[in-house]
């Protein structure tokens, strides 16, 4: 086995380097790795045994930085297997957290000069331009992997979100639209489909995005959930041929702007007791009767709730398992809540693809956790969703001449 007695000569013959203290660490150090490492092989060098596991295959350098310096060492490598001592697993963490710190920066937009700044100022030599690239690189492989990844089999319930964040474009800042698809498969598993960056949400925007879905594999869309917009909704009749259901969140809140707001409190009371009911038609008679109720007093709101009925109603006519999570897009608040406390960080993005990266690595890392969890919704509702269902909303569809 390995002489485990100092090279005393050696190191004294050092001492006048001024490194002397530096050196016995080094030495020290490596005799224990090479004394670990035998005890993983079986065997010490050249020497025959029938315990040997493996061989040596030479040394890779490594560095560990000290209150007495920097330590330059050796670390034994093996033909089979590995090695790695564990004196270094500290470090080794720190250089994990210091890969996360560097994503974290390059995600958030920051350029090589600024993040390479910030690794010095941890105390650490600095990293170089093709090393933060391959970082990137390496975001943007498993982000885009993601976001561009094939959809099978059908997926009845889409929500659609947006958020709005700053970008600087041509020497100025604006506000582009960042949209958050989610929906759910036949098997009730929750999943985040897409992700779409523009500058509004004009109808070519909805469209085109819904189309990139579809071309990926999105089928079966039998309701979709949003926040209301003109635009989507043509678009979602256009691409999808899908009931649209308004979110009921958003929509009383606007039927709430036509009431003083010393009534406020009474009136959102009695559109909750339309919610209440059991089906559509008593939750449509109900809602009628209450707006006719109030129409001399606020004849705006009894306008608003006529035009926008079978908009807020749509999903009371799917299985009533599943009307909690499809009257409104509140399924997407907490992931809404990450994406804006992320970007809040950021503040302005240097470009769009920051912000795919940045709302990409965020999507990614909360899909995987739901995947991770019980089922978003009761698969004993999804059978009934086999059953033809008549759309309302389609029925206004006017045939266009090809």
């Amino acid at each position: 086995m390995t002489d485990d007695r100092l090279p005393l000569g050696e190191l004294m013959a050092k001492a006048d380097d001024g490194d002397f203290l530096r050196s016995v660490a080094e030495s020290v150090l490596q005799i224990l790795m090479e004394a670990d490492v035998e005890g993983v092989i079986g065997a010490a060098r050249y020497e025959r045994s029938g315990e040997r596991a493996t061989y040596r295959n030479g040394y890779r350098d490594r560095t560990l930085d000290t209150r007495l310096g920097t330590l330059n060492l050796k670390i034994p490598k093996l033909r089979t297997g590995a090695y790695f001592p564990g004196f270094l697993e500290p470090r080794r963490t720190v250089e994990k957290a210091l890969v996360a710190v560097i994503q974290e920066a390059w995600i958030a937009g920051v350029s090589t000069r600024r993040v390479d700044d910030l690794v010095q100022a941890m105390g650490l030599s600095g990293i170089s331009k093709s090393s933060v690239s391959k970082l990137c690189k390496d975001i943007d492989e498993r982000v885009m992997s993601f976001l561009q990844r094939p959809l099978t089999g059908d997926w009845p319930y889409l929500w659609l979100d947006a958020t709005y964040l700053k970008v600087r474009e041509g020497g100025r800042v604006v506000s582009v639209a960042v949209i958050v698809a989610v929906s759910v498969t036949t098997e009730g598993r929750r999943e985040i489909v897409g992700l779409h960056i523009g500058p509004s949400e004009a109808e070519i925007f909805w469209t085109d995005f819904l189309r990139d879905l579809v071309k990926r594999g999105l089928t079966g869309v039998k309701l979709v959930i949003s926040d209301a917009h003109e635009g989507l909704k043509a678009a979602i009749r256009r691409v999808l041929g899908a009931t649209w259901q308004r979110c009921r969140v958003h929509w009383t809140r606007n039927a709430l702007a036509y009431v003083p707001k010393a009534h406020q409190t009474m009136v959102a009371a009695g559109l909750r007791q339309a919610f209440q009911q059991p089906d559509q038609a008593a939750a449509r008679a109900s809602l009628s009767h209450f707006a006719d109720q109030l129409h001399n007093r606020w004849p705006k709101l009894k306008v608003f709730v006529d035009d926008s009925l079978d908009d807020v109603l749509a999903y009371m006519s799917f299985p009533a398992q599943h009307r909690t999570k499809l009257h409104s897009t509140n399924p997407l608040e907490r992931l809404n809540k990450e994406i804006k406390r992320r970007a809040d960080v950021v503040g302005i993005f240097p470009n769009e693809d920051s912000i795919r990266r940045l709302i990409g690595a965020v999507l990614l890392e909360a899909n995987d956790d739901w995947q991770l969890q019980h089922r978003y919704m009761q698969i004993e509702g999804m059978t009934e969703l086999a059953t033809p269902m008549i759309n309302p909303q389609a029925l206004t569809i006017t045939p266009q001449a090809s």
